[in-house]
């Protein structure tokens, strides 16, 4: 009898210290699932693989089972792991959508609305119209961010996304927005100096320059232009498609932007070699924020401006970028990409 007692003491303890596990523990099991690596999570969570590690133990031991098998390849769930991720993720959604309740009112247009999205688009695109936007919502902060990785609009990381690959998640409303046509193009003056390559062939007496980044299809490139490899072809890699704009304004070769940026003014000629590639935008945002009146206004701000009826640039069909000009005059609304071009440093 006494020894049922303890046994039963023992497991009592057991399930004291199970309830007691961190939640701060539970997210870190949940980054190492998603990147299946001690490595890959601790430089996402910023954190050192030492430290993460010391973490999943503690989590393991405070539980009772090993949620990973480790080895030189990675991590993988184990059974256990696998049984309980599905419980950890439905209590990571349900605290996320306790901070976006708290962070909205359903009437009131007054506040910050976090959008993120690609360079791009970003940039030329969404900033100059969001200063006629910001005369209009004088109580309305839009905190634009432009960068190429992908905000995860789930883990709160933005209110308002804008990507090019849409999300499966199922809490998530989805909307696609418009299509960016992505066309060659090369400066006046590379043209004066190297002439226009006319066939695939003659790409070889040029070089391209070409955006390695997050949610860019990096094997695009060789597949548009119907080649094995681009060794030999390639002057300049960056990851910023600001970075590419400069780069084919200042003759360095050719590059492949979306053809909304000769539409819009930049002094770029079309390279013509019977080739263009596309990306679809699409636009997210949680459900939760639905019925908050200044995510509303600034979600049907955003179809707006990126209406295909109203700016052609964005349709599903390919426009050739010289056709674009004269359709495109009345949408640059005072802003032209040589504007920006003019005002960066030598």
């Amino acid at each position: 009898m006494q020894q049922l007692l303890h046994r039963g003491a023992a497991m009592m303890q057991h399930r004291e210290e199970a309830l007691d596990a961190s939640w701060d523990d539970l997210k870190l099991f949940l980054a190492c699932a998603k990147y299946k690596s001690f490595r890959n999570a601790a430089e996402e969570l910023g954190l050192t693989s030492t430290t993460l590690m010391r973490r999943i133990d503690r989590l393991e031991e405070s539980i009772g089972c090993k949620l990973f098998l480790r080895d030189q390849s990675g991590l993988t769930l184990s059974d256990e792991g696998t049984a309980m991720i599905a419980d950890v993720a439905h209590m990571e959604r349900h605290a996320f959508n306790v901070f976006r309740r708290a962070s909205r009112s359903s009437n009131d247009t007054s506040g910050t609305v976090r959008v993120a999205v690609t360079e791009g688009p970003g940039n030329f695109w969404i900033l100059p119209r969001l200063i006629d936007f910001q005369k209009t919502y004088r109580k309305i902060t839009v905190d634009l961010r432009c960068a190429m990785e992908q905000a995860d609009v789930a883990r709160l990381e933005s209110d308002i996304a804008i990507q090019l690959e849409p999300p499966t998640n199922p809490d998530l409303i989805v909307a696609k927005l418009g299509r960016l046509h992505i066309y060659p193009f090369v400066s006046k003056e590379y043209e004066s100096l190297y002439g226009l390559p006319t066939t695939l062939a003659e790409l070889k007496n040029h070089r391209i320059i070409k955006q390695s980044a997050p949610q860019v299809d990096d094997g695009a490139y060789a597949r548009v232009l119907g080649l094995k490899s681009l060794e030999g072809i390639v002057g300049i890699k960056t990851n910023s498609s600001v970075g590419v704009l400069y780069a084919v304004e200042r003759g360095a070769g050719i590059g492949f932007l979306p053809t909304v940026s000769i539409a819009l003014g930049a002094p770029f000629i079309a390279v013509d070699l019977g080739v263009s590639h596309h990306a679809d935008l699409w636009l997210t945002y949680h459900k939760e924020f639905r019925d908050s009146e200044r995510h509303k206004i600034v979600i049907d701000w955003l179809k707006k401006i990126f209406d295909p009826r109203t700016y052609p640039c964005f349709r599903d069909e390919f426009i050739h970028p010289n056709a674009l000009v004269p359709m495109m005059t009345a949408a640059r609304e005072g802003f032209g990409l040589t504007g920006y071009i003019a005002a960066t440093p030598t």
